[in-house]
């Protein structure tokens, strides 16, 4: 029973910085891993960067460089780093977990980008 917490996001101004985590209820296991996906306005859910077990990390074109996805493995925290933002960079962030052979969600946070 797979189970994630989000927190972190809220409103920025263009060219701030908001950083979102994820509390997962364990660690994860070899073929697992995490993903953060939002929906923008009017838009479908898509994803915005992924890690695996070993480490590996995955962006969209549209954040490499200015968002950097991370885990803390001792707290079960996975961290989406998000600079330099952009108001298209605003959405519902939902954290991801592909665990135990299948998906879980997270309920969503909102990041709003405005001036």
């Amino acid at each position: 029973q797979v189970q994630l917490a989000e927190s972190g996001g809220g409103l920025a101004h263009p060219g701030g910085s908001l950083r979102l985590s994820c509390v997962v209820s364990r660690g994860l296991a070899p073929s697992e891993q995490m993903a953060w996906y939002r929906q923008p306005p009017g838009k479908e859910r898509d994803v915005v960067a992924t890690i695996t077990h070993d480490g590996t990390k995955g962006y969209i074109g549209a954040v490499k460089g200015r968002f950097t996805i991370s885990r803390d493995i001792a707290t079960n925290t996975v961290y989406l780093q998000m600079n330099d933002l952009t108001t298209e960079d605003t959405g519902i962030y939902f954290c991801n977990a592909f665990m135990g052979g299948r998906f879980t969600w997270g309920r969503g946070i909102q990041v709003t980008v405005s001036s």
